[in-house]
């Protein structure tokens, strides 16, 4: 639970930074550079062996981050982010760190996320129909994340946070054979 508190600290001091360097669009492109960086740790063996390794000295750790930011384009803020972390040996917290950044950013912007299951991938228009009834029901900016599921037969279930709305066939199924097994 401490990880969790620290990996907080640290993701308001990066959102901190970044807004103050350039606001939302800053914020956000920060997200996306510490998502690609984290994507890339977390991917690599022989990456998070060396940055996370107390025998190798912080400077080399720095090179390799500067080169590593090179490639994916980061900006200084979260250059200079991504070698305190390291500095302070915290760089094993960098996935909560990002999950933790990008909740305050969504909170900061009235951002609300969604999970979206389908059985076929959807149109744009049914993405936009989607995102429009849920900004509705949430009262917040909805970005969601689309996933065609196999296991569906039709229909899509939508999670945020932690609820879900199944509107699949199979949810539908369930719900009338519970209703046929109570007596309803």
């Amino acid at each position: 639970m401490a990880e969790l508190a620290l990996a907080n600290q640290y993701a308001k001091a990066l959102l901190e930074v970044a807004q103050a360097a350039g606001g939302t669009a800053a914020a956000e492109a920060a997200l996306d550079e510490l998502t690609r960086f984290t994507e890339v740790f977390l991917s690599s063996r022989d990456l998070r062996t060396i940055l996370l390794s107390p025998v190798v000295e912080h400077p080399q750790k720095v090179r390799v981050i500067e080169r590593l930011c090179e490639s994916i384009g980061a900006s200084r803020p979260v250059r200079n982010f991504l070698n305190v972390v390291t500095k302070k040996r915290r760089l094993a917290l960098l996935g909560h760190i990002r999950d933790r950044y990008q909740a305050l950013l969504d909170e900061a912007e009235n951002i609300v996320r969604a999970e979206v299951r389908t059985a076929l991938p959807a149109t744009e228009a049914q993405r936009q129909a989607l995102e429009s009834k849920l900004a509705e029901v949430t009262g917040g900016q909805v970005r969601c994340g689309y996933l065609v599921d196999d296991s569906l037969v039709g229909g899509l279930m939508v999670r945020i946070g932690s609820s879900v709305f199944d509107g699949s066939v199979r949810g539908h199924l369930e719900a009338l054979r519970r209703r046929l097994v109570s007596g309803s």
